[in-house]
């Protein structure tokens, strides 16, 4: 069924939703893990080796959806470049790990499972329906081919059928259910003394001496990182003039060329069937399909029977009802059937590949040929001509770039003269972030390579979005060192900060050891110049009151009647707290329908913890080496 798909589809459709056509659970860089030759290593799971290549392009598309999705919001210099590389070489790991031990417990997708997997998905679909037009037109937008990709969705199955069998058997009890509850809805009564940090701040001093001394101290790491401008030139089929009008001999040409599968609407049949399982008697379900036909003969509702009898959950409820065929989206048995029926026939019992089928003709469309006069036509057939010419000259235009960029490689003027365009200069970045195109991570790998950086060469043609640009090095600056008097205004809040804190820290830790001694909590506070903040009872998420406030407090252990529990902690602003717990309230246990509303919460939590559980009993099993992860900094090489 699979071939028939590939083998009779074509057409155009929107093409963004593929990203999302993956099951669930399937990390990105599903691709098979192949390469070779001078493609470096970077880790090996198991047998597969994940090539540098691989990497970069998983980690091109994941960068390009993250810029995507921010949008505006999007910062260059805030992009932690080093923890993204991690994310995206984690997943392709942990991702070839499961293929690998789903493949060796036997796990499987066949045919039938991949076709219904497919057929359900909406950027397939056309009013409702699988349409395979569509389904061929996506990929081919995406630059993918239909085997492969079915591959993908193939393993993505069975990963994702042993991650079903660990979590729809996660299960959780009442008891559980009224811990969680009791847990979540306690309140803990809490008053702490607040050490200021602006106080402290303006109390600290530090000398020039101090601060020298900090900069000999961490000199090495007070580096200005390498950067480099680039200039470039940019060739955008966006941007190219559109053909002329083309005459009536050239669209009438077009129109014979495309009249079939263009400008002719296929046949379609709408159909019902009543479908019966082979099970594990084929000769006793082709009873049941002979006795349900008998009855059709006799006058019985077919919808009524689809109802009744059918065991395609599919369209059962709908009586049976396929919406409208065209040739090639069923099998050809199936197909051979419904295309000889007239109206209101039925076929079968027929053996197809899913049990025996009982079909109906309900309807039918005649094929139709728009003629070649039709206004509508006219305007698709002068869009068609100047798309092709556009896409022509394109082709045209990229294979002079990169002639151009490789013969004149000492300069772009010669390019964007010979190519009508201007040479355009990038701002300054590292290899960790840029704007505009040097946020490409191919620009950026392309403007620290050998060739652009030293030998001052235009790089090859990179794409860009829908643009291909060449770039070259416009001004280089190599690492060097900060000079004291750059840094030295930050070194000396470093050191303020330092000792604020630390200062902070004792009088906590002597207002804390007067607490235990039994020394009473307002005067102890007062003593100590900090503030008492006395909140109450509050709960694990309270507002107004800070995370690692919260955090420490519902570590602490219940109290004993008049023995107060503490705990001294820094905050993320750099106050010093000393919080005194003084009673632990537990809520009423959950009623039936909050026990009821907790319990797929829960579940899923549980169900959650138990896969994470077993994904390492799965890496015991199927080993992971990182042989060389990648950087910024430099390509990675096999060991």
């Amino acid at each position: 069924m699979l071939q028939q798909i590939r083998d009779r589809t074509s057409g155009i459709v929107a093409g963004f939703i593929v990203a999302l056509l993956v099951v669930p659970f399937a990390f990105f860089g599903i691709e098979t893990f192949a390469g070779g030759g001078g493609d470096p290593v970077v880790a090996k799971v198991g047998k597969q080796k994940i090539h540098q290549s691989q990497f970069q392009n998983n980690y091109d598309q994941r960068y390009r959806q993250y810029v995507s999705l921010m949008g505006e919001n999007f910062k260059p210099e805030e992009f932690k470049a080093d923890s993204f590389r991690k994310l995206v070489l984690d997943d392709m790991t942990q991702e070839a790990m499961l293929r690998q031990f789903a493949d060796q417990a036997g796990y499987r997708a066949n045919d039938a499972v991949v076709f219904d997997y497919l057929s359900r998905i909406p950027a397939f679909q056309k009013e409702g329906k699988f349409d395979t037009e569509t389904y061929r037109a996506v990929l081919a937008r995406q630059g993918l081919d239909p085997v492969r990709f079915e591959e993908q969705v193939r393993n993505s199955i069975a990963i994702e059928q042993m991650r079903s069998g660990v979590l729809e058997t996660a299960f959780i009890t009442d008891a559980d259910i009224q811990q969680a509850w009791r847990l979540a809805m306690q309140d803990r009564v809490v008053e702490y003394a607040l050490f200021d940090n602006t106080k402290y701040l303006a109390q600290a001093s530090v000398t020039e001496e101090q601060v020298k001394a900090r900069y000999d101290q961490k000199k090495a790491q007070l580096m200005a990182p390498e950067r480099i401008r680039l200039a470039y030139v940019e060739l955008s089929q966006a941007k190219l003039a559109q053909a002329s009008l083309p005459g009536q001999d050239v669209l009438k040409t077009i129109y014979d060329a495309e009249k079939a599968s263009r400008f002719t609407t296929q046949e379609q049949r709408k159909a019902s069937h009543i479908l019966v399982n082979f099970g594990a008697d084929k000769s006793a379900a082709k009873k049941k399909a002979e006795g349900l036909a008998a009855q059709l003969k006799g006058g019985a509702d077919f919808a009524a029977l689809a109802r009744a009898n059918s065991d395609d959950t599919g369209s059962k409820a709908q009586g049976g009802d396929l919406g409208w065929i065209k040739r090639g989206q069923m099998p050809e048995s199936f197909e051979k059937e419904l295309f000889d029926l007239k109206a209101g026939e039925v076929a079968g019992p027929i053996e197809t590949e899913f049990g025996w089928q009982l079909i109906r003709l309900d309807d039918l469309k005649p094929s139709v040929t728009r003629a070649l006069a039709d206004a509508d036509v006219q305007q698709e057939l002068i869009s068609l001509y100047q798309n092709r010419e556009l896409a022509k000259r394109f082709q045209e235009q990229t294979e002079k770039l990169e002639q151009l960029a490789f013969e004149s490689n000492a300069s772009l003027d010669p390019v964007a003269k010979e190519l009508g365009v201007q040479v355009q200069t990038t701002d300054w970045f590292t290899r960790d972030a840029g704007t505009g195109i040097a946020a490409n991570p191919a620009v950026m790998q392309a403007a620290f390579s050998p060739e652009v950086r030293e030998d001052n060469e235009n790089s090859k043609p990179i794409t860009v979005g829908e643009s291909l640009v060449v770039v070259r090095k416009a001004e280089y600056e190599a690492p060097r060192q900060r000079p004291l008097a750059e840094v030295a205004e930050s070194l000396r809040e470093e050191l303020r900060a330092e000792i604020a804190k630390a200062q902070a820290q004792a009088d906590a830790k002597k207002l804390l050891a007067e607490l235990r001694a039994g020394k009473p909590l307002v005067e102890a506070v007062i003593a100590a110049g900090a503030e008492l903040r006395q909140p109450g009872a509050v709960k694990r998420v309270q507002q107004g009151e800070d995370p690692l406030l919260l955090q420490a407090v519902f570590k602490l252990p219940r109290p004993a009647a008049g023995k107060p529990q503490y705990s001294e902690l820094s905050l993320v602003n750099g106050n010093v707290v000393v919080a005194v717990l003084t009673d632990v309230r537990d809520p009423t246990p959950a009623t039936v329908q909050e026990v009821a509303q907790l319990r797929p919460r829960l579940r899923e939590m549980q169900a959650g913890a138990e896969f994470t559980a077993y994904q390492k009993v799965i890496g015991e099993k199927v080993e992971i080496k990182l042989v060389n992860p990648p950087t910024a900094a430099a390509s990675p090489e096999e060991e």
